[in-house]
């Protein structure tokens, strides 16, 4: 485990075995150094009502589809939106400028997941102000989007994915008494490096 000092409090990063939460009756086989996870323990961020003056146009990166509901975090002031349905959420082309336009820090577009998939909602998130168009799978955003859809569909334990190019899975713990998020998924090697101290 590796522990992280910042803004938010202490974060903690887990190398976790790759081993289904839900079934317990069968032993987890994964080796120490294969089929392992990165587990991420976050606080649980809020949402709250968007005032209508910000509520964004974006008719060019919706292209036609309708929102369901915009709510804002209460933290950053980053704008969830829903769409109807997850296929909406995958197919959108994101019009960059529109984006970085509307108030807050950035944009999450989200929605349910098509019946039958092993995902309970499809997201992307957007962030051209701080210079990351797309972020490809974007762990902060679910330290809202967890218990948003946590309380939408009645449950704790949660499949998510991040429809950006690259893409990516997310399993997600909601821990309501202790308020956190639990973020668990592959690691991707984006840059190695050596630390002198």
């Amino acid at each position: 485990m590796i522990a992280f000092v910042t803004k938010s409090g202490v974060l903690t990063a887990t190398k976790v075995q790759d081993c289904s939460k839900s079934d317990t009756s069968k032993p987890c086989n994964a080796k120490a150094d294969e089929g392992f996870s990165i587990e991420l323990n976050f606080p649980i961020v809020s949402v709250v009502e968007c005032d209508s003056m910000e509520i964004p146009s974006i008719p060019k990166t919706l292209n036609g589809l309708s929102m369901v509901k915009v709510q804002k975090t209460a933290t950053s002031g980053d704008l969830i939106v829903e769409l109807a349905s997850g296929e909406d959420v995958a197919s959108i082309q994101p019009n960059f400028d529109e984006l970085e336009k509307c108030p807050g820090r950035g944009v999450i577009i989200t929605g349910p997941a098509p019946t039958g998939s092993e995902f309970d909602f499809i997201s992307r998130a957007f962030c051209p102000k701080l210079g990351i168009n797309e972020d490809p799978v974007c762990g902060s955003a679910h330290c809202t989007l967890a218990p948003y859809w946590s309380k939408k569909l009645g449950k704790q334990s949660l499949v998510a994915y991040m429809a950006s190019p690259r893409g990516g899975r997310l399993d997600l713990e909601v821990e309501e008494e202790s308020q956190r998020v639990l973020i668990r998924g592959p690691a991707v090697t984006v840059m190695v490096g050596t630390l002198l101290v």
